[in-house]
């Protein structure tokens, strides 16, 4: 499964048809605070809605996109120049990725394997963890999910 033309439109819909690659959507240690640059007009925090919108919408067959996506998602009520920097990025990944979709594979395992992960106290803004996890049944994968966790963790632990 792809969403090719899907992610080819949304660069078009941005101007960043013909743009440079990248080589991952977000730098690792990306912290995006909401104190983050100036404020985006309202014109453009419309256009920033609409595009993080959209880029939730392709990672129902990119879930590489999920973390990041769900960083700048943190963002739409009150987005920044710094925030819609971040989305070009992402976008500009996309550009270099834009082939890359979900596969499903025919496998003999029926080995169900899970792996999870979380950053403890990662938002500067409120020292809420993101919890992300992945599903595998035999070397497909099935279920994937990234959010930001709804109550502050006090340990790693509590995190994991």
């Amino acid at each position: 499964m792809s969403q090719e033309k899907y992610a080819m439109d949304i660069l078009t819909r941005v101007g960043m048809k013909n743009c440079k690659s990248s080589p991952t959507p977000l730098a690792a240690s990306e912290k995006l605070s909401r104190e983050d640059g100036e404020q985006l007009s309202t014109e453009d925090s419309t256009k920033y809605r609409s595009i993080v919108g959209a880029l939730q919408y392709l990672t129902l067959t990119r879930p590489n996109l999920a973390i990041s996506v769900n960083k700048v998602c943190q963002f739409l009520h009150s987005p920044t120049i710094v925030h819609w920097s971040s989305v070009k990025r992402i976008l500009k990944y996309i550009k270099g990725t834009i082939d890359v979709g979900f596969q499903i594979n025919k496998s003999d395992s029926s080995l169900v394997s899970t792996f999870s992960d979380a950053d403890w106290a990662g938002s500067i803004d409120d020292r809420r963890s993101t919890r992300g996890f992945a599903v595998y049944f035999g070397t497909n994968l099935i279920s994937w999910s990234a959010r930001k966790q709804a109550t502050v963790s006090r340990s790693s632990t509590e995190a994991e």
